[in-house]
């Protein structure tokens, strides 16, 4: 039988087994364009859930541990592949309710739940990728099951097929093919699935390898506190989960967020089944613990002295992590959270209506948790998200059940310029439906060139690609690659104007290109295009793409 601590083990295995070898999933990934974070997201979104299974008890039952994990997975999800992956735990969870341990016909069920988890979430399955070889692994645990009733036989059984699956991903995937390279996505599963086996099969938990651990891209932003007065009301930020306890004096986390408002700010109370999540500042955190303590056992306690990190932001010193953002109340009908990477691009968010900026994007992709945090921190009832990269809005949308008192709609903007148009879109006296379909119509109106660089060799339509050359990308695909930056993005620009014939054209200059580098690209536009379109240079600081530029 499968108990709660082999379950839990299993998670911290798999956490460390993907950590291992997360740099060699990302290079998997085919495309050349510096995105390759699959191995790095998938990593992160399971080390979410090994923190909560480090400090689960050895008689934990199968539903504690499962339930937990879940929880941890849908906060940590990060990229889609970690959406997925939670996707596939949380179906697991349901398999493992109210169950303290299962045989293998549970666990073949419990592969049939994450199957149909994960092909729910995604409008239009591709075959070939990690919903394949979660899907053969899972048909292969329900051949097993029928004859041999032994969890042990069913998940070999399930790793043999998800084994031989990736094995297959080229076949069904031409891209893969011709890179000669198996889907991440489905490497990063089986990696997982190992983990699993190691403790399964040897009582062993994967050790990490030194300095294996992936970390998110955090950029120094003073944030904060960083930013905050001299004059502090509150000064100790408490942050902390409870485990739910069933003899708890207290079972309403609404009492307990009553009683923080009325000693602090900054409150954030966020229920589910088994946990809730804390984050309060205060001038008494003795007071703020014992509160929380009649509700369960208190895990991953974090308690910070903010004018003490206040006066050492004013000297210089750097702090690893940026604090929680205050919840606040939602007091007007309408706000808006966008996801951005780069100084200018933030800016210019903010200025035309968007309440909260989340850091993220290209390589960055904030977690389900980041996203939800902004939500909550937006003062409006209903909430647009723009996530405004493809690799995003999938994590986005993990956080509309979980963002309590607010309808949150989530807009499928792919890039930067599709978020700036569906923003400028808006208008306050419409109802939310309708400012939706308008801002959904403005975004897809519009068309993008990316120029970035390429991350590694590659071929694209026959033609070879080295590491370093600039490409130029028109809606996603790359068409112009080449030495000169500027050449490249004069190219892609005049491919989109000529395509589309739109009336505004707008450069975005990221932290790798110059003010002058911008401003000579758009004096080329005008003097072919004339007086034709308008044309507009703004500083984005966005990383990893020296220009973005929208035609509409």
């Amino acid at each position: 039988m499968i108990t709660g601590k082999m379950f839990r083990d299993g998670i911290i295995s798999a956490s460390n087994n993907i950590a291992n070898s997360r740099q060699a999933v990302d290079a998997l990934n085919v495309f050349p364009v510096p995105d390759g974070d699959t191995g790095t997201n998938m990593s992160m979104t399971i080390g979410a859930a090994a923190k909560e299974m480090a400090v689960l008890p050895d008689g934990c039952t199968l539903e504690e541990a499962s339930s937990r994990c879940a929880s941890a997975l849908l906060r940590g999800a990060r990229g889609n592949s970690g959406v997925i992956l939670s996707l596939i735990f949380r179906g697991f969870a349901k398999a493992f309710k109210g169950l303290s341990q299962a045989d293998g016909k549970v666990v073949a069920k419990a592969f049939s739940e994450g199957v149909d988890a994960a092909y729910k979430a995604v409008m239009k399955p591709t075959e070939g990728t990690i919903l394949t070889v979660i899907r053969k692994a899972s048909e292969a645990a329900q051949e097993m099951a029928e004859t041999i009733n032994d969890p042990m036989e069913v998940c070999f059984a399930a790793l043999v097929a998800a084994k031989d699956a990736l094995a297959e991903t080229p076949e069904q995937l031409p891209v893969l093919k011709k890179a000669g390279v198996v889907d991440a996505g489905g490497q990063g599963l089986v990696l997982i699935l190992q983990g699993f086996e190691s403790v399964f099969d040897n009582e062993a938990i994967v050790q990490p390898l030194k300095g294996s651990a992936a970390e998110p891209d955090l950029r120094q932003n003073g944030g904060a506190v960083a930013g905050a007065s001299g004059d502090i009301k509150f000064g100790y930020c408490s942050e902390f989960l409870i485990e739910k306890a069933d003899n708890a004096r207290e079972k309403d986390p609404l009492k307990l967020r009553a009683y923080l408002e009325s000693i602090g700010d900054c409150v954030v109370v966020v229920d589910d089944d088994d946990i809730i999540k804390v984050h309060v500042h205060s001038n008494c955190p003795g007071d703020v613990i014992q509160a929380a303590l009649k509700y369960g056992q208190l895990i991953n306690i974090k308690i910070d002295n903010m004018r003490y990190q206040h006066r050492n932001a004013e000297v210089g010193v750097k702090k690893g992590e940026t604090p929680p953002m205050p919840k606040t109340e939602p007091v007007n009908e309408y706000g808006f959270v966008a996801v951005c990477a780069g100084e200018g691009l933030s800016e210019l968010f903010r200025d035309i209506g968007a309440d909260v900026v989340v850091s993220g994007g290209q390589t960055m992709n904030p977690s389900t948790d980041d996203i939800l945090n902004a939500i909550l921190a937006t003062p409006a009832k209903t909430v647009f998200v723009l996530p405004n990269n493809k690799n995003i809005i999938m994590a986005a949308e993990q956080a509309i059940p979980l963002a309590e008192g607010r309808e949150v709609r989530v807009l499928q903007t792919k890039t930067i310029p599709q978020g700036i148009s569906a923003m400028l879109m808006f208008d306050e006296e419409a109802d939310a439906d309708s400012n939706q379909m308008r801002m959904m119509e403005a975004a897809e109106s519009v068309s993008t060139a990316l120029v970035t660089f390429a991350a590694r060799d590659s071929e694209i339509d026959g033609r070879p690609v080295k590491q370093g050359e600039i490409m130029g990308l028109c809606d996603g695909k790359i068409r112009f690659v080449g030495k000169d930056i500027t050449e490249i993005a004069f190219k892609a620009a005049d491919k989109l104007y000529r395509r589309k014939q739109g009336g505004i054209i707008t450069v975005i200059y990221g932290e790798d290109a110059t003010e002058d580098m911008a401003q000579k690209l758009a004096d080329r536009l005008r003097n072919k295009y004339a007086d034709e379109p308008e044309i507009s240079v703004v500083y984005g600081g966005q990383p990893i793409y020296y220009f973005i530029i929208s035609v509409e």
